[in-house]
């Protein structure tokens, strides 16, 4: 029990870190990492679903969110053109990237056809999380009045190759660390047994 606490202690501090470094900039840049909040939320309900204080991460990582926002766009000065009262909508689009991490949880392995099923998932969830936060934008940010969604569509279609694709390398990403973990531990069991 305490290695299961231990574990998603450090799983928890790599999930608000990854945040806290990266929501800056969603796009990236020459000196910044894109934003991985949909891969935080996916990566939390993947790994801490046996976590009996997984929901209370969910809501934390949410306050987390708003809070990188309201320093970003207060102190930092960036643009607060997203927040609108669409803005409450993006807690939508993260729990559906995290209650597929967490329905794939129990299914999740390190062979070949979990892996792919793994980022099938993720892919499923990363376009349901782009519909979600860009259905609520148009509808209730104010911004697109004069607007018909055909045109909307067109415009933001643009951005959703980059917003999966972002997701989908942060995932991969996470998915090779516990591979490589997972190599060095059975390493290290069979040094134990060979001394």
């Amino acid at each position: 029990m305490k290695i299961l606490q231990s574990r998603s202690g450090l799983l928890i501090a790599g999930l608000v870190l990854a945040m806290a470094l990266t929501r800056f900039n969603h796009f990236g840049s020459s000196v910044a990492l894109p934003d991985a909040s949909l891969a935080v939320f996916f990566l939390g309900g993947l790994y801490l679903a046996r976590f009996s204080g997984a929901l209370w991460v969910f809501a934390a990582l949410l306050g987390e969110a708003a809070l990188v926002d309201y320093y970003a766009i207060g102190v930092r000065g960036s643009s607060d053109w997203c927040v609108t009262p669409a803005y409450g909508f993006l807690a939508f689009a993260y729990a559906a990237m995290w209650f597929a991490g967490r329905w794939f949880a129990p299914r999740h392995t390190l062979t070949g056809k979990s892996l792919l099923n793994l980022f099938a998932v993720a892919t499923v969830a990363s376009a349901a999380a782009f519909v979600i936060s860009n259905v609520s934008f148009y509808l209730f940010s104010g911004r697109y009045a004069g607007m018909s969604a055909a045109e909307y569509t067109a415009r933001v279609a643009q951005y959703f190759g980059s917003y999966v694709a972002v997701a989908l390398l942060y995932v991969a990403c996470a998915v090779a660390a516990q591979m490589g973990f997972a190599l060095l531990k059975g390493k290290a069991q069979r040094d134990s047994h060979v001394a």
